[in-house]
């Protein structure tokens, strides 16, 4: 089916196919036709189901100024509220490739960087208004940004945003905007929060629910090798040696088990960046940059920072925590996989995990597969305790990592014959 057939003006359908959008995916099928009628929306659609289109192309076609306005004159219209400057930027780029056969002026605000150009773009006049909520309460106190005007109000990723304690500063800038608008509410898990989230926000919502189990087994294959927190590490180094596995995204749980896992890959002879929530914008973006352009070929991330981050042929996530909500795995393994790619979500785990890996299972339309490689095994009677599921033994053993050592921790940047302080076990002090 067409874009076109949505509704969508010829206009902003044409540049699509230069983008690669060649036919809508399932959130966009079932949510731009209601967008598009001007009725609130509450969707659920994890993360590289093609959101940002789906609430984008028919926001903007709703909006559409034929000619535009001269500068200095344009009310901001429209507001997507994000939870991480990382998505701001990401939604902002792709906001602004949709909006130009429609003359749409488009800005990102967020914080960690000076508020004094984001001024300047409000002051020559913007349609659509992109921001994590701070740096839009800023903006607000200093008066440097009228939001009187908005029709059209979409907060992304909702249930982030409540994770990260947003309600507050949400409910600020909801009692100055116009009460006639449409809002529409995108999240990854619909909790009982972000219903109540919607009642507020919202008036009669249409509701979209796009199982992200059912999009995730088209193209991710769901792993799991069992191993004790100390040697998480070492089983870490040799799943990145062993093969050459193209760039990897780690996931840890803590900003602290982060760097760790960092500096043990660096020593280990392997270029790794590291993101956070304590790393300067600044820092954030390099890394980001770096990742992308190929110059690291592994990024360490906990789940904030990687928000927003959009690469589109990444082959392998792997959790070298498995997280503490299990609906967040769905986010973490949504990084891979993309635009019909094959994708590959590989989880270490320990036997303490296994009640959150179970719930993790329950969220999949089909069982991980267990895979025990011989020489990181955990105790037979620690690894019958994981949940049930398929289960395989991987004979090989380990490639040699730091300068020769077979668990693939030995020499690093210190010298030969040293270990590198192993990051493993970082969940039970975090």
């Amino acid at each position: 089916m067409p874009f076109v057939s949505l509704g969508l003006t010829p206009s902003l359908c044409n540049p699509l196919a230069k983008l690669g959008y060649t036919t809508p995916t399932p959130v966009q099928l079932k949510s731009i036709p209601i967008v598009l009628t001007g009725k609130d929306l509450l969707a659920r659609a994890q993360t590289g189901t093609g959101k940002t289109a789906a609430f984008g192309l028919p926001m903007i076609q709703r909006l559409q100024i034929v000619g535009g306005a001269p500068a200095g004159t344009r009310k901001p219209r429209a507001l997507v509220l994000v939870p991480t400057r990382e998505l701001a930027l990401q939604v902002h780029k792709s906001l602004t490739t949709y909006g130009v056969p429609a003359n749409m002026r488009v800005t990102a605000i967020f914080g960690g960087v000076s508020i004094v150009p984001q001024k300047r773009d409000l002051q020559r006049g913007v349609d659509i208004i992109v921001a994590t909520p701070g740096r839009l309460l800023d903006h607000m106190e200093q008066r440097t940004v009228d939001l009187s005007g908005i029709e059209i109000l979409t907060l992304d990723e909702a249930d982030r945003m409540l994770d990260m304690g947003f309600l507050p500063p949400l409910r600020r800038i909801l009692k100055v905007l116009p009460r006639e608008r449409q809002t529409l509410l995108f999240s990854a898990t619909i909790s009982q929060d972000v219903v109540r989230l919607s009642a507020d926000f919202t008036r009669d919502p249409q509701r979209v629910d796009v199982s992200e189990g059912q999009i995730m087994a088209q193209t991710v294959t769901h792993q799991v090798h069992p191993v004790s927190d100390q040697r998480k590490g070492d089983l870490l180094t040799h799943i990145l040696l062993q093969k050459p596995t193209g760039q990897a995204l780690v996931f840890c749980r803590t900003k602290h088990g982060s760097n760790r896992v960092g500096q043990y890959l660096e020593r280990a002879g392997i270029k790794a960046a590291v993101i956070h929530g304590n790393k300067s914008q600044g820092a954030r973006t390099k890394a980001l940059s770096d990742f992308k352009a190929g110059h690291v070929n592994v990024l360490v991330a906990t789940d904030i920072a990687a928000r927003g981050l959009d690469i589109v042929q990444l082959p392998l996530v792997v959790n070298f925590d498995l997280p503490m909500v299990a609906e967040d795995y769905i986010h973490r393994a949504g990084r891979t996989g993309r635009a019909g790619l094959a994708g590959r979500a590989v989880s270490l785990v320990s036997p303490a995990d296994r009640d959150l890996l179970r719930d993790i299972q329950r969220l999949l339309p089909a069982p991980v597969e267990h895979v025990v490689i011989e020489d990181f095994a955990v105790t037979a009677s620690s690894h019958e305790a994981l949940p049930e599921a398929g289960r395989r033994h991987q004979g090989n053993r380990p490639g040699r990592g730091f300068g020769g050592s077979r668990s693939g921790g030995r020499q690093g940047s210190g010298g030969a014959g040293r270990r590198p302080s192993r990051p493993g076990g970082s969940r039970a002090r975090a």
